[in-house]
């Protein structure tokens, strides 16, 4: 469920229309607000390392998704400045993954965002996002 603004189309919505990446990877927005997002997914096989765990990378795209929706849910176009995550327990093949992002602050064009990574009620990861809002023309601007 994602909440529509009174002046356009739901900002998260919209950016989620256009993200491939986490489309294929098969990740549903469960919910969005003000500043919140929640993101699932199912790792697949193809997300499993030589160790029999997912790779990390899945995990820190999933927790990537959620603040990206997070940071986007205020309209503008918003971006990662950075991020650091901190893998708690290991994810195995057939686990659902929750990833619940907040925002702690917002300042000028920057914010700073909190990301949980669960299994059910196991925390699995815990991420950090720094958020940079962009100038309209870098919204605009094509690819070469």
């Amino acid at each position: 469920m994602t909440n529509g603004s009174q002046d356009g189309p739901d900002p998260v919505a919209r950016m989620l229309a256009d993200d491939l990446a986490s489309a294929s990877l098969g990740m549903r927005l469960i919910e969005s607000g003000a500043g919140r997002a929640v993101v699932a997914m199912r790792i697949t096989e193809s997300m499993i390392n030589g160790h029999a765990v997912a790779h990390g990378g899945y995990v820190f795209l999933l927790a990537d998704t959620a603040f990206a929706c997070a940071c986007n849910s205020h309209g503008p176009v918003t971006v990662a400045a950075g991020a650091e995550i901190s893998f708690i327990a290991p994810v195995r093949l057939g686990d659902e993954l929750t990833a619940t992002a907040e925002e702690r602050v917002r300042f000028g064009r920057s914010g700073i965002y909190d990301v949980t990574v669960r299994r059910g009620d196991q925390t699995v990861a815990e991420f950090r996002g720094r958020s940079r809002t962009v100038e309209p023309a870098f919204s605009q601007e094509t690819p070469t």
